[in-house]
């Protein structure tokens, strides 16, 4: 139940950036709701942590979410780019979805948080 992942790089060692694309197929859009599917706030969540575990923190597991804004909704069809920080010294993982411009400028930031990770 992953998006398709159309772009990833990792800056440095403790960041990614990962450009996504929401198939409207994606199983998380079913009955999340019937007349404007949406992207529940549980999928943006999985997809970091999975992400993360990937990529930033390997041996790392969720501990806590010490916040989450979902400030604008996600739906079939968005491009995405995630941003995801890992700070392993707060064991604090920062993320950011913005939808995609495709021109290169900021795109309007769908969400944000804070998870703590442990060991």
């Amino acid at each position: 139940m992953k998006p398709i992942e159309i772009h990833r790089e990792q800056p440095a060692q403790h960041e990614a950036m990962i450009q996504l694309y929401l198939d409207p197929t994606l199983d998380w859009f079913r009955g999340h709701f019937p007349v404007q599917p949406l992207l529940p706030g549980v999928a943006q969540i999985d997809w970091v942590m999975h992400y993360a575990q990937t990529l930033l923190a390997p041996g790392w597991s969720f501990s806590s979410i010490e916040m989450v804004k979902f400030q604008f909704p996600l739906q079939p069809g968005n491009t995405l780019l995630l941003k995801i920080n890992w700070d392993e010294k707060k064991h604090l993982l920062t993320f950011r979805y913005d939808l995609d411009t495709h021109n290169g400028s900021e795109g309007q930031t769908a969400s944000q948080g804070k998870i703590k990770l442990c060991r």
